[in-house]
């Protein structure tokens, strides 16, 4: 989920364009030969950046119904902009079942707008699939069986660095800067979690907003602290600028940062290279501007499909990535679905994957859903930057998770 700012100017004009686009399809009349699909983004506001998943939704889409549809039906996606504002979430998700009659609502964006609007839907029995969030509150079959995660949860990420840290740094010292957001909280958590009795080497976590304004300060402190390990939990926008900060200050400690942020054109490149060299990650997608991808068949499917559907100024964006994945992923539900596009028959489709690959997901990562297993993608693998690429190691990691014991 990153995107550079350069882009910026590029997602406003783009989201324009979607916001016109979405008009223009709700004129038309609801019929059996299409699917309607609602989704809410941040295509403005404070997480603007990644509206860029649902420009790529859109697009992916397209060339769906340019090759025929799904099944004789044409879908629909019907994408607005909700600023980031769980409110504006609930408003414009009713909308879309209400006034539009949605099918589902598909990769609406952050935990705290999915949370608004999750018991709305459940009560409407409206399937909200694949939502753009790691929270594992958006994974519970048991309370709320029509809601349905798509990437690892946040905690089995964080748990993910703490187990990392105790394999090879058990007796070093630790700082972190977190996101004071749901975002960021489930991510220290994990960690917390995960590193148990070794807590005691934490020697400071300071949480940021975004858009904060005193970053260097923050850093300066952290560097006091005399830390070996510096734990970044943020946006791709923010950890640019504190890896840059860091090196700055000519502090180059274990650097490790979570997957959102772990892209080499929205993060590494711009903190320079140089700087950004070791960093640590986990993921479970590519990075389309990683060039050890540069053969890889379905990234070049990738590419074409931004050339011709989605031109951008970039194809190096991996928040349009994981909306191309997130997108693809339902489009395998739906095809599943085969002539009953039923409410009920969507969910059970897409409560019955079986060991199913995102074409641009890392090697070995599969998506399986059960009636009682609803965080779809419980696989990362741990990476590091060498300054050009990333460099897997280590096996494939299961994260763990029971679904109904997130509290």
């Amino acid at each position: 989920m990153r995107v550079t700012g350069r882009l910026l100017f590029v997602l406003i004009v783009a989201s324009a364009s979607l916001g016109a686009m979405s008009l223009q399809h709700t004129e038309q009349p609801a019929t059996d030969k299409e699917i309607r699909i609602g989704n809410v983004m941040p295509y403005s506001g404070p997480l603007s950046e990644f509206g860029a998943i649902g420009q790529a939704e859109a697009a992916y889409f397209d060339m769906v119904n340019a090759r025929g549809g799904i099944n004789g039906r044409k879908i629909r996606f019907i994408t607005r902009d909700d600023n980031s504002d769980p409110g504006s979430a609930l408003e414009l998700t009713r909308s879309l079942v209400e006034s539009e009659d949605v099918h589902l609502m598909f990769g609406s964006f952050g935990t705290p707008g999915n949370l608004a609007t999750r018991r709305y839907l459940n009560e409407k029995k409206i399937p909200q699939l694949f939502v753009a969030s790691g929270d594992e509150e958006l994974s519970q079959p048991s309370a709320f069986p029509w809601t349905m995660g798509w990437q690892p949860s946040f905690r089995s990420e964080g748990r993910i660095y703490a187990n990392y840290i105790q394999a090879y740094y058990p007796q070093k010292k630790i700082v972190v800067l977190w996101q004071n957001d749901q975002f960021g909280r489930m991510l220290y958590k994990g960690i917390q979690e995960g590193l148990g009795d070794l807590n005691r080497h934490v020697l400071v976590d300071i949480a940021f907003d975004i858009g904060d304004e005193h970053l260097d300060g923050h850093v300066s402190i952290l560097k006091r602290a005399g830390a070996d390990i510096f734990v970044f939990l943020g946006v791709p926008s923010t950890a640019s600028k504190v890896i840059k900060l860091a090196a700055s200050l000519n502090w180059h400690p274990v650097f490790i940062v979570n997957d959102a942020s772990a892209s080499i054109a929205n993060a590494m490149a711009p903190a320079g290279l140089e700087n950004s060299a070791g960093v640590i990650s986990a993921a479970f997608l590519k990075d389309p501007s990683d060039p050890a991808w540069k053969n890889d068949s379905a990234m070049k499917d990738w590419f074409a499909f931004m050339d011709k559907y989605h031109q951008v100024e970039s194809t190096n964006n991996s928040a349009a990535l994981y909306g191309y994945a997130a997108a693809e992923a339902l489009t395998q539900v739906l095809t599943q679905c085969g002539d009953d596009f039923s409410r009920d028959n969507i969910m059970r489709q897409a409560a019955s994957l079986r060991d199913y690959q995102p074409s641009v997901a890392l090697p070995n990562i599969r998506m399986n859903t059960s009636p009682d297993r609803y965080l779809p993608i419980r696989q990362m693998r741990l990476v590091q930057f060498d300054g050009r690429s990333w460099q897997p190691f280590g096996e494939v990691i299961e994260t763990a998770f029971t679904e109904g014991a997130a509290r």
